[in-house]
């Protein structure tokens, strides 16, 4: 069924996956603004904490499962919480190290189901999971499982750094199929080996190390122009976006795959000289990658398709996270 353009943007600026990322702004502006001294770089939205190590940075980084998804597919539970954090190292130009879990689970059955999805997701990604915690008492309506995961980089990719002019190039693996159905979901790792998934994901560090962006963020449960838009508000920028150009599987209809989670997609702000040697870089290790767009000024995102467009997000109203960079402080950890 053919929706409009209105009807597109109003899905997206009203999705769950979107809008449960509104209390960021309180938990960021005590925890991180206001928190202790250290010696992190300041954070405007990465997916990672970044923290100068000798020659480099560590990367750290944490995700938690949604309730839904832990309780009805706790298999692919296990895996999707070594997944995203594995990929909010790579989003940032490393490389994981290692990882620990918090699992709650009272239910022998659950519980084994989660562990299995667990190590399934260490085995495809390469990354060992070294300690934890467990709550073997949890209520069995009640689970939980959350993930923290340690990298290194050489160089960043830094969620607040998109500049004017850069062009906004979408890399994603369409070879893929639709995934959970707890949530609206694209799964483009089921089938790979590891080897075939590292070499997908190395493409990340590579372009980091190669100065060829300094700014990406994975396509998380916000979606594509959900992400996009984050990045956008995380910079104090404003962006207009193609629709038309969008890479897309046709096993998804438009509107879904605009706020699918994506086990490999991210959005990438590169100068416009370095894009083709971006998109060549991600095409030969298969992955399908295009400029949906461009970085723009005025704080404004917005999408055409054809004659028409609409707007998003309008920062100098709109809030996603409430997190933008000072623009005093744009330089700051470029890596």
């Amino acid at each position: 069924m053919k929706r409009d353009l209105k009807q597109l943007v109003d899905n997206t600026r009203n999705y769950i996956g979107l809008l449960r990322k509104k209390p960021i702004e309180e938990v960021y502006a005590k925890l991180i603004l206001g928190g202790q001294p250290g010696p992190q770089l300041p954070n405007y939205g990465d997916d990672a904490a970044v923290i100068p190590w000798k020659d480099g940075y560590l990367l750290l980084a944490a995700d938690g499962m949604m309730t839904r998804l832990l309780v009805n597919e706790p298999y692919a539970a296990g895996k999707a919480a070594v997944m995203v954090t594995v990929n909010d190292i790579y989003a940032m130009g490393g490389r994981p190290l290692a990882m620990v879990n918090v699992l709650a689970s009272g239910d022998d059955a659950h519980r084994s189901k989660v562990i299995d999805g667990i190590r399934k997701g260490c085995e495809k990604l390469q990354v060992p999971m070294v300690g934890g915690h467990l709550h073997p008492d949890a209520p069995s309506d009640a689970p939980s499982l959350s993930v923290a995961i340690l990298g290194h980089a050489t160089r960043l990719l830094r969620s607040h750094l998109a500049a004017p002019g850069d062009d906004l190039i979408f890399a994603a693996d369409l070879n893929g199929q639709v995934g959970c159905h707890s949530v609206v979901s694209w799964d483009a790792n089921s089938g790979k080996t590891p080897e075939e998934l590292i070499h997908r994901l190395e493409a990340l560090p590579i372009l980091a190390e190669k100065g060829w962006s300094r700014a990406c963020k994975d396509v998380s449960n916000a979606g594509l122009l959900g992400t996009l838009s984050i990045m956008m508000e995380n910079s104090g920028r404003g962006a207009e976006i193609e629709l038309a150009v969008i890479p897309s599987p046709p096993e998804l209809d438009l509107f879904d795959w605009m706020v699918s989670f994506q086990s490999f997609g991210f959005v990438l702000s590169v100068k416009p000289e370095n894009s083709d040697l971006v998109i060549d870089l991600f095409r030969e290790r298969r992955i399908h990658a295009a400029v949906v767009g461009r970085v723009t000024d005025d704080r404004k995102v917005t999408v055409r398709n054809g004659p028409e467009s609409q707007t998003v997000f309008d920062f100098t109203t709109d809030t996603i996270t409430g997190i933008t960079c000072p623009p005093d402080q744009q330089a700051t950890g470029v890596g």
